[in-house]
């Protein structure tokens, strides 16, 4: 039988690193918050910490930036519609567009991209500054279900469809989907939707590749069962209460493979 702690024990609220509790307190990714404390902007309880991982107690203690104390700041959930041609990062050293720059007005707060889309993809891209509830739709244990739309050059027969069901071995990698059906076929192309419930690095295109069909055309149009529907491309909207709550896989058991 587990030993119940006593009535006059003080329970220690859990500790984090330095750079996780300002992440988790939703002013900035943890590689910024690494940034800024190596850089001596950040003091805890008044005194400069330059360890990223110097343990804290999270709101139990005084966290400043720049002298100004920091404190948990309102959540926020964003579904954006990424162009094609958009990077997914915070600042690119060549100039390029990103996701950022579309968001710059938009007058929210700091938000981590939830996932990725490569430079070339496009479709349904979540954001947020709640990075527990953005970890658990990353985790590949999950198993959350992504769906896409992909155009492929070419036709792809019921053969073709079997072996991205199967798998593919590429590069140390099992490559494999979920699902996968043809949605329409012309001449020269075809559309396929696919759903994956893990993703590795450009899953779908080296899948196809694999098997001999060239992407045209990528979108993400669904994460679990939120849908990128009408929203336009380049634009973005706040989920409601009920839609953060469908994709909060922290109350869900881990589906085991």
């Amino acid at each position: 039988m587990p030993r119940l702690p006593s009535p006059h024990t003080s329970v220690r609220p859990p500790q984090h690193g330095l750079a996780r509790a300002l992440s988790k307190l939703g002013v900035c990714s943890r590689s910024q918050a690494e940034q800024w404390i190596r850089a001596g902007r950040v003091t805890l309880d008044g005194r400069v910490v330059r360890d990223p991982q110097h343990a804290t107690l999270g709101e139990r203690q005084l966290i400043a930036v720049d002298g100004q104390a920091v404190r948990a700041i309102e959540r926020a959930y964003v579904a954006f519609n990424k162009p094609r041609g958009q990077l997914v990062t915070a600042a690119d050293e060549h100039g390029r567009d990103t996701v950022y720059t579309a968001l710059a007005t938009a007058g929210l707060p700091w938000l981590g991209a939830v996932g990725r889309l490569d430079k070339a993809s496009e479709g349904l891209l979540l954001l947020s500054n709640d990075t527990s509830w953005a970890a658990g739709i990353t985790e590949p244990a999950t198993h959350l279900p992504k769906t896409y739309h992909v155009q492929v050059a070419g036709r792809p027969d019921e053969a073709v469809l079997a072996a991205m069901r199967a798998g593919i071995p590429d590069a140390g990698d099992l490559l494999r989907v979920t699902a996968v059906a043809l949605l329409r076929a012309g001449e020269k192309n075809a559309w396929l939707e696919v759903v994956l419930d893990e993703g590795r690095n450009r899953h779908i295109r080296r899948l196809l590749a694999a098997l001999g069909f060239d992407v045209l055309r990528l979108i993400r149009v669904a994460i679990g069962t939120l849908a990128l529907g009408d929203l336009a491309k380049g634009q973005w909207r706040r989920l409601h209460p009920d839609e953060v709550a469908a994709l909060d896989t922290r109350k869900r058991t881990p589906v085991p493979r």
